[in-house]
């Protein structure tokens, strides 16, 4: 795959995301957290370079939402399905699906969304979803008690790249193989040359070794699993939760991971405990067999009356004989004990077994002292029998451990993807079901043209509502049409849901309606209302805008909410009539909403189609309205309706003031009816 073909890499972007393991896999699985471990790529921006790789795979041409409004309707969208995610993962994943014209790119999105759609949120699911994070790398690991060793500097370049883990040294005979094994715990020799030399310490003839690095270098595969511990934990109680198929055997990787402590080192074994425990504790045990052993001479000293003749004390004095002596001749039996007691403390404390007690009591020897002291040299030969034994075990331990939980690797890789897709789903699962959506259906492109969007019970998601508190929206249209209504009555909204409707169809996602049918779009352009009257740099901006719209219409979705706002009505009127006229000759769909339809639709050069969001009246002051437009129907302004009820109030009081007898001379009704002659 070329990296720098993806729309937004360049050369450093592309020399990133190499040193992945599997940049394909991820680029075209839009794994954001996998793109994300490349060198210098953030969340974000490895969202927006899936983006682009997606873009390249379905020569997707982009630009699909051509206005800010447009733009705005999907991060508000997207908010939404983010909103209903658990893991950031699954946050900056929804971050890749994007409205697209593309059919190969919906139709794959639409795939993975029915597939979620089967998804059950369930509570257990989505809170075993709350531990769950992305793999981590281990980064550099290095090992300092092992290493390699050859006699050929080609072989240690080999060596050196193989396993970057190890120290390489290069060594010329048995001599140098030996000066090794003095400063390292385990020396793995590389020729085969060496077979068959006798050398003390632990050393290995392994010409294999660069072939088998994980045998060598067990630490490799195990850094990963200990530092995705949790991790690897999360995801598999996601699986069990959601009784997912897994990737590999949960409870064997369970029971690796309970043998791996987070280190990196393994856990669980009692006699590794035992050898880790010795060699930490050492000092201090000696020194408390030291005290051990003092204790009990003093006490001993203090409770024996020892008798020195003359003779003896002159004969001892010209020996030059110290304490020494006379512990030796007096105390002979007392210091024996206390030695003994100091011995076997030392052996206790630790738990050392027969052939480790045996080098532990030459720490204290038989010859009388005081105070008693360790025999630092015995300790130190204790020290590196211990070190060595915990090296031996350890080093067997993580082999086997490597060995086991090694060919699961790529299977927990799997299994934590599948548990983060999950939550992707379940995120499109719970929009669905929170705003009553459902599949939208395309028509096929040889009808596509003269057909636009067919929405039945459509509800707005964007609306600050409870979704039983919204009005369902039946609205069709094929080619243009005026939207006229009431102020408040809900034309805005309706051009929402249109929009939010649109784009999230083209997303390969579920809408939130009983049923849609539309064609697919190339681009949506959504105008918003303009708050006042535009400069006149401003409005030739406008014009030429829909200029270019106009050129190239067909296959375009234009929503515009109020554009006579742009400049005075009367101009408002024929512009947009002229815009309405291009976009029906280029085949375009088009909703404008306007208080000027009636002017609109006479002035323009064409059989317009004009709905209507129609207010049914006025009940104790508040608008009742019907939220689905009303095909080929004017809809009646907010003043005729006042205007009317102002008008049956006053010919309702003329009656009761004239006894019940209707009073067609009253001059209030006569005035009201005249100003709603003029809505006529």
């Amino acid at each position: 795959m070329d990296l720098e073909s993806i729309p937004g890499v360049g050369e450093k972007t592309a020399r990133a995301l190499a040193e992945l393991d599997d940049p394909e896999r991820a680029l075209r699985a839009g794994d954001v957290a996998a793109i994300a471990a490349a060198p210098g790529i953030s969340q974000g921006r490895a969202a927006r370079i899936a983006r682009g790789a997606i873009r390249r795979d379905h020569d997707d041409p982009g630009g699909f939402l051509a206005t800010d409004r447009a733009r705005e309707i999907y991060r508000e969208v997207l908010a939404l399905l983010e909103e209903r995610t658990v893991t950031d993962y699954a946050a900056q994943r929804l971050e890749t699906i994007y409205p697209s014209p593309t059919r190969s790119r919906i139709e794959e999105v639409r795939a993975f969304a029915a597939e979620a759609l089967e998804r059950e949120p369930d509570p257990a699911v989505l809170e075993a979803l709350e531990g769950l994070e992305p793999l981590r790398e281990p980064g550099d690991v290095r090992v300092r008690e092992r290493c390699l060793a050859t006699t050929d500097a080609e072989r240690y370049s080999e060596a050196r790249e193989a396993i970057p883990e190890l120290s390489v040294e290069v060594v010329e005979d048995a001599q140098g193989l030996a000066e090794l094994a003095r400063g390292y715990s385990t020396v793995i020799a590389l020729d085969e040359s060496f077979a068959g030399v006798t050398v003390e310490g632990d050393v290995q003839v392994r010409p294999d070794a660069l072939e088998n690095p994980a045998e060598v270098v067990p630490e490799r595969p195990l850094a990963f699993f200990a530092r995705n511990r949790d991790r690897l934990g999360a995801a598999v109680a996601v699986h069990r939760a959601a009784d997912m198929d897994a990737a590999c055997d949960l409870s064997a990787l369970e029971n690796g991971l309970s043998r791996l402590a987070e280190d990196g080192t393994v856990a669980g074994d009692d006699e590794l405990d035992r050898l880790t425990t010795a060699v930490d504790d050492l000092d201090a045990a000696a020194s408390a067999a030291e005290s051990v052993a003092n204790d009990r001479l003093r006490e001993a000293i203090r409770e024996q009356d020892v008798t020195i003749e003359g003779s003896d004390l002159l004969s001892l004095v010209e020996r030059g004989a110290g304490v020494d002596s006379l512990l030796s001749r007096e105390l002979a039996d007392e210091y024996a004990a206390a030695v003994e007691a100091a011995r076997d403390h030392l052996v206790d404390a630790l738990d050392l077994d027969q052939g480790e007690s045996e080098i532990a009591r030459r720490a204290f020897g038989d010859e009388p002292t005081f105070p008693v002291e360790r025999d630092e040299d015995a300790i130190g030969r204790l020290r590196e029998e211990l070190t060595a034994a915990k090296e031996r075990r350890a080093g067997r331990l993580k082999r086997e451990l490597a060995a086991d939980l090694a060919d699961q690797r790529e299977g927990a890789r799997q299994l934590v993807r599948d548990a983060l897709e999950l939550d992707v789903e379940l995120a499109i699962a719970r929009f669905a079901r929170d705003f009553g959506c459902t599949m939208p259906e395309f028509v096929p492109a040889a009808e596509a043209r003269g057909t636009g969007f067919a929405i039945e019970g459509g509800r707005s998601p964007l609306l600050d509502e409870p979704l039983e508190a919204i009005d369902p929206v039946d609205y069709a249209v094929s080619g243009v049409a005026l939207l006229s209504g009431v102020n408040s009555g809900g034309k805005t909204s309706t051009l929402d849901l249109v929009a939010s409707v649109v784009v999230l169809a083209h997303m390969g996602l579920p809408v939130p309606a009983e049923s849609v049918r539309l064609r697919r779009f190339d681009d949506l352009h959504y105008h918003a209302k303009t708050q006042g009257t535009l400069d006149a740099g401003a409005f030739e901006a406008t014009v030429r805008e829909f200029a270019d719209l106009a050129q190239g219409g067909e296959g375009s979705l234009v929503l515009v909410d109020e554009l006579e706002s742009i400049t005075e009505p009367g101009a408002s009127a024929k512009i947009i009539a002229g815009i309405l006229e291009a976009l029906s000759e280029n085949g375009a769909t088009a909703v404008f909403v306007s208080h000027l339809a009636g002017e609109i639709r006479e002035m323009a050069g064409f059989d317009v189609t004009v709905d209507g969001i129609e207010a049914v009246g006025l009940v104790d002051g508040e608008l009742e309205v019907n939220r689905s437009p009303v095909k080929d129907h004017l809809a009646r302004s907010t003043p005729e309706l006042i205007v009317e009820k102002l008008a049956d109030e006053a010919r309702d009081e003329a009656v009761a003031a004239n006894g019940g007898a209707p009073n067609d001379g009253d001059p209030e009704p006569v005035f009201y009816d005249r100003l709603l002659e003029k809505f006529d």
